[in-house]
């Protein structure tokens, strides 16, 4: 990161001194005397053409540019320079134990038998949803209630769920204040290798999610939940939970997160075990 950052500067240095050199170098030319003009008689005024722009005032607007470009990278080189730590993710212990076999989904991430690697947040980023308000589309879950899924209950053990109705529902987070938010883990039901349909992860300051919405993961690949068609791959539920990375998403900021899902390759019922929202008030 320092290298980047040195190289870009030194671009910077580069391109700003071309700059110089070319405007000293039009100011010396348009000082220059040039031969006495021969006597002519008065015409009549026409009016005065307009001058196309030479092509060095061109390469020196091309230089201005570009001098922009390089000023842009320096500023996002320096932000990048924040303090980052790994985020301390509680862990549930695992309730199958090897790799998932293959699942017949289009679009799905293949497991890696692997422990997730730690994920790297801005320094001072923490859990704030834990305790916090939530709320759903599905008022009375068939299963629990909607306060387990901020209790800090992570275990796939009966008791420990959510179980909403059939077809798209969502549940919504308050975190109570605005926030940077870093990292979002959501485990549905890891208690089998199950795969969640259009899971959608959206974050904004509107409690209706009407406007200031960012999406920051979908993995609905035919629009059947009406908010657009995703990128991100489905997943097989696991112990680890599936973590949003949102510090690569510019970490948005919003007091609120909503969290779509379609029923799963068992059933047509949604379900939650927790949520995690990692992040850092806004001050």
């Amino acid at each position: 990161m320092r290298k980047r950052n040195v190289d870009s500067t030194l671009k910077l240095i580069s391109l700003m001194l071309l700059a110089v050199a070319l405007c000293f170098g039009l100011s010396c030319k348009e000082k220059e005397p040039g031969p006495a003009p021969a006597p002519q008689q008065p015409a009549e005024q026409t009016p005065a053409a307009t001058e196309e722009p030479s092509a060095a005032a061109k390469l020196a607007d091309a230089v201005k540019e570009e001098v922009k470009e390089v000023v842009e990278e320096v500023k996002e080189a320096v932000q990048s320079t924040v303090q980052m730590a790994p985020l301390d993710i509680q862990l549930p212990k695992p309730m199958f134990v090897g790799t998932p076999q293959d699942t017949r989904v289009p679009n799905l991430r293949k497991p890696t038998g692997k422990a997730r690697p730690p994920f790297l947040a801005p320094v001072g980023a923490k859990l704030l949803s834990l305790n916090k308000p939530v709320s759903a589309s599905d008022e009375e879950p068939i299963i629990g209630d909607i306060e387990m899924i901020t209790d800090g209950d992570k275990e796939a053990a009966d008791g420990s769920y959510v179980e909403l109705g059939p077809f798209l529902q969502w549940v919504q987070i308050d975190l109570e204040q605005e926030a940077e938010i870093a990292a979002i883990v959501v485990w549905h039901y890891h208690k089998q290798p199950r795969v969640y349909f259009d899971v959608v992860v959206q974050i904004s300051n509107d409690k209706d999610f009407i406007t200031d919405v960012k999406t920051v993961f979908n993995n609905d690949i035919d629009n059947s939940s009406g908010l657009g068609i995703g990128t991100d791959m489905h997943y097989t539920e696991t112990s680890e939970g599936e973590l949003i990375d949102c510090v690569s998403q510019g970490t948005p900021k919003g007091r609120y997160v909503r969290l779509y899902s379609n029923g799963n390759t068992s059933n047509d019922l949604n379900h939650y075990i927790e949520v995690d929202v990692y992040g850092k008030p806004v001050q």
